[in-house]
């Protein structure tokens, strides 16, 4: 069963050490996103069309919303995952990408950046808080960012096409945010935005990369591990109030697209 064995929430964003014996469904989230295994099986990560075998001195990173997914070939894997917020990479590291977009989703981690690897794991697992990770996660996520765009064949002021976007699309994203607790708004929004849905579908994953369903399901999740951390809330009462039927259902829906289970995560950010 998956399990989480440090989280660590934050300015920054949100740290994780994992033992993952399950799959995770294509996915997103709006932060910058690094995946590096510490031990245990192999695991695959697909960025995209890209699929990257994070073997030893291998790790994948993620853009902000770049759809990807997660899955082990047999047993379970110890990984290390980082969510940075593109603000707080901008403010602390003066990077001149605001929107932390990674030139390549496959890394070749130098001794250096391994070294950061333990160092920050090690932070996690013995508590000393984010003040004592504030700079190793600083040092890492920029010597990560630097290392994707160092042999890279992309131009990153490519990446700027995806930071403006058609106002009708805006527009919706801002709408499912009112939606979270029903699943069938989506079906209505792009009536509501004047568009036939083929258009809309087809516009908001040109846009944005990703489909509005998954862009939907990001902003659930997002709120499910906001009020599993910060509140009292029991995992019944966030489940009811995203919409789900049942905890059954809010904890499948959760597994498939964090990797753990909502009480999991719960009990070990709350510890």
């Amino acid at each position: 069963m998956s399990k989480a064995l440090a989280v660590s929430h934050g300015e920054f964003g949100r740290a994780a050490l994992y033992d993952l014996d399950r799959p995770i469904t294509t996915h997103a989230h709006r932060e910058g996103h690094l995946i590096f295994r510490i031990g245990g099986e192999i695991p695959r990560v697909r960025v995209r069309n890209e699929a990257i075998s994070c073997c030893d001195g291998v790790a994948a990173a993620v853009s902000p919303w770049a759809p990807h997914s997660f899955s082990i070939p047999g047993g379970s894997c110890l990984s290390l995952v980082l969510y940075i917020k593109p603000m707080w990479f901008l403010e602390n590291t003066g990077s001149a990408d605001f929107a932390l977009d990674f030139g390549a989703a496959k890394l070749h981690l130098t001794d250096e950046i391994k070294s950061m690897v333990n160092r920050l794991t090690s932070l996690m697992l013995v508590d000393e808080g984010e003040f004592c990770a504030q700079q190793v996660l600083i040092d890492l996520t920029a010597s990560c960012y630097a290392l994707s765009w160092r042999y890279s064949k992309q131009n990153n002021l490519l990446a700027m096409r995806r930071r403006f976007s058609d106002f009708r699309i805006r527009r919706s994203q801002k709408m499912m945010t009112e939606y979270l607790s029903d699943h069938e708004g989506l079906d209505r929004l792009s009536s509501e935005v004047g568009l036939s849905r083929p258009h809309f579908f087809k516009l908001f994953k040109k846009q944005t990369g990703v489909t509005p369903n998954i862009y939907f399901n990001t902003l659930r999740s997002e709120q499910a591990i906001e009020e599993l951390v910060y509140t009292d809330k029991s995992v019944t009462e966030i489940g009811h109030d995203l919409g789900f039927a049942s905890q059954a259902s809010f904890t499948r829906f959760f597994t498939h697209n964090v990797g753990i289970a909502p009480t999991e995560y719960k009990r070990v950010a709350h510890q």
